[in-house]
């Protein structure tokens, strides 16, 4: 029963995501940035599937059971501040850009060379976060259709690369509205349900007042300081926050819906936290027997609440998915083979390539999800990465005019180094065996755990600065910035031009 009315909720985004399909009209600029035409309800909404997805509730009740609340509710946590900056400083000013990628403000900013190697650092953080999301699936499906982990997980890619390839961020924002209303309410009765039947009970030194969590590292306060940071302030490098935010159709729309989203995202982690320590505390549910909320799901809850809260997670499962196939391929067509959306009579190259390049991205991120059948370390490390090399020329970038395309490179280059280096030297990973890669040795104990991205992050913004002051952008970048923007407004009249040529 449980499986069969999770299936109706998948066949209803499945229906919805096709159907919508057809705004699509064959161009580029409607599958990539939904025309740019969306409202408040669709971008906040889709921000907020996107940033609620499998790590923020699967592994945030993994984490949170386990460690205690700042270790779990950070991954949602993280991902509100993240919006709430984003809505703050930088939402207005990139929907004001016209961009179709994210890898188009890199192009634009430091020129060709930045804009290749920041893609290629966006698609390998986005192909961990899509594993993530399959991670949970695999799991459902296997505990709940008993469909052997590997296969749940090909299952899922297969059903959300359906709806993608279709219809692009319109079938992405109108699913996501489905999925946001599905998670919203399961969070909510799931809460009700599990104060009723058990009462809310925090463990002592677990809670969301217990500090210490945040400032003793023997409580875990460099993994949860870095889990907070890196989601917070790498997430702003999010690939499917930013197509979202380009898909608005007014700076002030873009703003709005980012607050929106914060708001709801961390009222929804915080939820699955404290459910998480109510019912570890009063059932003695642990990680031994399986992801904490399925054990919850299948052998306590009511069937309807169990129907209720799996849909959610496979709802916003399959968003997070959705973005990043997405924004990925995207990136890889537009970013590195430098396809451009065709503007005169004639199938759209950008738009056909794009499709095609989901397929070895959504491989990829099936394989990884086989070999690391982790949720929220995967999610984490993802923007590990993105605060390392990319958020300083990004973030920074936005507002510092000096640095150029030097400080950009060298920020890239030294983060990633740094960042790699520690992760195959240090044991675990936020809190578990580090099944990524890890080097036997000496030099590092699991004690540096969290400090590895402290320590990534710090590099990467201080070369970023240092080379700004020692090389700054020289006349020519400026030069080529010119020639960029003209481009880019090119391709945005040929766009107003057809809009207006074409009967609605």
């Amino acid at each position: 029963m449980i499986i069969f009315g999770v299936a109706l909720s998948v066949v209803l985004i499945l229906v919805v995501g096709i159907v919508v399909a057809r705004k699509v009209d064959g161009d580029s600029a409607n599958y990539l940035v939904a025309g740019r035409r969306l409202g408040v309800p669709l971008v906040a909404v889709s921000l907020t599937a996107a940033a609620v997805d499998a790590n923020a509730t699967v592994g945030n009740t993994d984490l949170t059971s386990q460690f205690g609340f700042w270790s779990g509710a950070s991954l949602a946590i993280g991902l509100a501040i993240c919006l709430l900056l984003t809505g703050l400083f930088l939402a207005k000013r990139m929907n004001a850009m016209k961009l179709f990628t994210l890898g188009d403000f890199f192009r634009l900013r430091y020129g060709r060379p930045v804009e290749v190697l920041a893609s290629i650092l966006m698609i390998v953080s986005f192909t961990f976060l899509l594993a993530g999301n399959l991670v949970a699936c695999g799991f459902l499906l296997e505990r709940f259709a008993n469909i052997p982990y590997a296969w749940g997980v090909v299952l899922a890619v297969t059903l959300v690369l359906a709806y993608t390839v279709a219809g692009g961020l319109f079938s992405d924002a109108y699913t996501a509205a489905i999925q946001t209303t599905i998670t919203v309410v399961a969070a909510i009765v799931l809460l009700a349900w599990v104060a009723y039947s058990y009462g809310i009970v925090i463990p002592e030194g677990m809670g969301p007042f217990d500090l210490e969590q945040l400032s003793d590292p023997a409580a875990g306060a460099p993994i949860n300081w870095a889990t907070l940071i890196s989601l917070a302030v790498g997430d702003i490098v999010a690939i499917d926050f930013m197509q979202r935010v380009f898909g608005a159709k007014s700076p002030s729309v873009a703003q709005r819906s980012c607050f929106v989203a914060a708001g709801l995202t961390a009222a929804i982690g915080t939820i699955f936290a404290i459910v998480a320590l109510s019912v570890s505390s009063t059932l003695g549910i642990s990680v031994e027997n399986g992801p904490v909320l399925y054990t919850l799901l299948s052998d306590y809850a009511p069937p309807i609440i169990a129907i209720l809260v799996l849909s959610g997670i496979v709802a916003a499962s399959f968003s997070t998915a959705s973005g990043a196939m997405l924004a990925t391929s995207a990136i890889a067509v537009r970013n590195i083979f430098t396809v451009r959306r065709h503007t005169g009579s004639g199938p759209d190259p950008l738009l056909r390539w794009t499709r095609v390049a989901m397929i070895p991205f959504v491989i990829a991120g099936a394989v990884l999800a086989i070999r690391v059948s982790q949720t929220g370390i995967l999610l984490t490390l993802a923007f590990d990465l993105m605060l390392a090399c990319l958020a300083a020329p990004f973030v920074i970038g936005v507002f510092w005019k000096r640095p150029g395309a030097v400080a950009a490179l060298g920020a890239m280059a030294v983060g990633f180094a740094v960042r790699m280096t520690l992760l195959a030297l240090t044991p675990t990973l936020y809190g578990v065996p580090n099944d990524i890669l890890y080097v036997p040795n000496d030099l590092v104990g699991p004690e540096f755990d969290g400090w590895a991205t402290l320590v990534s992050a710090l590099v990467g913004f201080g070369t970023y600065v240092v080379l700004a002051f020692a090389v700054p952008r020289r006349e020519s970048e400026l030069d080529r910035e010119a020639a960029v923007l003209a481009d880019l407004a090119s391709e945005r009249e040929a766009s107003e031009r057809e809009e207006v040529e074409v009967p609605a």
